[in-house]
């Protein structure tokens, strides 16, 4: 189906998106199989691309998934689920979550491989779930919510390659990459016209950045209920798997890749910003300015908007910009060992390295959780993905009690990076 770049996002947009659910079968009677337009050459040259950039797609799509949380349809199916609202559920469920992804990188995609098979359960997941959150009157998981799933996963990687430091290595691959996730949004249940990934990496590229401006950037400047416990839950439990996986440092950062006002990281950030907020200024240039002036309107049903007022004397040092210095010590830390290991991952050799650190992990978690085995036990630590994740009736915190927070001293900031 060709379709204009406008008119994918004004279909995934639409209220009809929004109502038809990611699949109309029942859970015995879904099929799956590969759309007509796969390619089998390009699938793989995907994949070999995916594991070429392992480490950093694979954060990118971590900071899509926090991003994610940030749109009400999704979050409110994810905590009425009671499958990730503390921190071991959230362990459990996301280690899952991260093992059927990178799983389906890792085989031949065809009926009976380990690939079909997560794939099959996954897309079945989304049915029941959707039809649990429907009865619970909580929403159900739309046509709409699963193509901005794979803007998440894959949009953040392709609109700001140079944050991830992703690079083609070979002629097409990123035209590849961005044929597997359609694949993959196929065959779970999206809808040719709903699907975001394109014929060429151009269009692909227009669609997410739009739904980007227009979706995310509203949504994590002005996020629902739950979102800062969905967040905190899923980097404690996800500290098990993923180090220094710190609440704070992740909203930060995320809200930064996503153009959150406010939120900037280099001199070039504040230069940038600091120009915005000036063509926006009185001439005293003391007039706060609300940061959602300098967003798109949100074209989803989203909370009542919250006034955050931005002021041009805040953004002279990038330390003393609000949002930044309101970070907790380990925080800054965290972030700035961050910054040092993407410069690092940018050469071909840091890449390799970090590559297979990534894979150390990947069997650790597997094989041995040691973290998870310290905080949960041994045998509660270990994760099947082909079975469903278990349920916690504990009720998540609203954000208000994550906003309270305590100046912190000296020896609490250096304690925190050993603890």
């Amino acid at each position: 189906m060709d379709l204009s770049v406008e008119d994918v996002v004004q279909g995934i947009l639409s209220d009809e998106a929004h109502e038809i659910p990611s699949d109309t079968k029942k859970v015995e009677e879904s099929d799956m199989k590969l759309p007509e337009w796969y390619d089998a050459d390009k699938f793989k040259q995907g994949c070999r691309f995916f594991w070429d950039y392992s480490l950093s797609l694979t954060f990118s799509m971590f900071i899509g998934f926090i991003g994610l949380l940030s749109i009400p349809s999704i979050l409110n199916v994810i905590v009425g689920s009671q499958r990730s609202n503390t921190p071991y559920t959230a362990y459990k469920r996301h280690l899952s979550t991260f093992q059927h992804t990178l799983s389906w990188f890792s085989d031949d995609l065809k009926p009976g491989t380990f690939a079909w098979r997560s794939l099959k359960i996954v897309r079945n997941r989304h049915l029941q779930a959707g039809k649990a959150a429907k009865l619970k009157n909580h929403g159900l998981v739309s046509q709409r919510d699963l193509s901005l799933t794979v803007v998440g996963f894959l949009g953040l990687s392709l609109v700001k390659p140079d944050k991830f430091h992703v690079t083609q290595l070979r002629k097409g691959d990123m035209e590849a990459y961005i044929h597997v996730w359609g694949v993959f949004g196929a065959m779970l249940g999206i809808e040719d016209r709903y699907n975001v990934c394109r014929k060429s990496v151009d269009e692909t590229l227009q669609v997410c950045q739009m739904l980007i401006d227009m979706v995310y950037t509203p949504c994590i400047e002005n996020v629902p209920e739950y979102f800062e416990h969905s967040v905190r839950v899923l980097a404690e439990g996800g500290s098990c798997f993923l180090p220094n996986a710190d609440a704070d440092f992740l909203i930060y950062w995320t809200k930064y890749i996503l153009n959150a006002p406010g939120y900037i990281y280099t001199e070039e950030d504040r230069r940038i910003f600091q120009k915005k907020l000036m063509e926006l200024q009185n001439e005293t240039g003391d007039t706060g300015i609300d940061s959602m002036e300098l967003l798109h309107r949100c074209e989803l049903a989203t909370p009542p908007t919250r006034c955050r007022l931005l002021y041009l004397k805040d953004y002279d040092t990038v330390a003393d910009s609000p949002a930044y210095k309101n970070l907790p010590f380990k925080s800054k830390f965290n972030m700035a060992l961050f910054y040092l290991s993407t410069c690092f991952y940018s050469t071909a050799f840091g890449r390799k390295l970090l590559n297979l650190y990534f894979k150390l992990l990947l069997l650790i978690a597997a094989y041995f959780p040691y973290k998870a085995m310290w905080r949960y036990g041994f045998k509660r630590a270990y994760v099947d993905m082909f079975q469903e994740d278990e349920k916690d009736e504990t009720p998540p915190k609203l954000n208000s009690e994550y906003y309270k927070k305590n100046e912190e001293t000296w020896y609490q900031a250096w304690f925190s990076l050993l603890w």
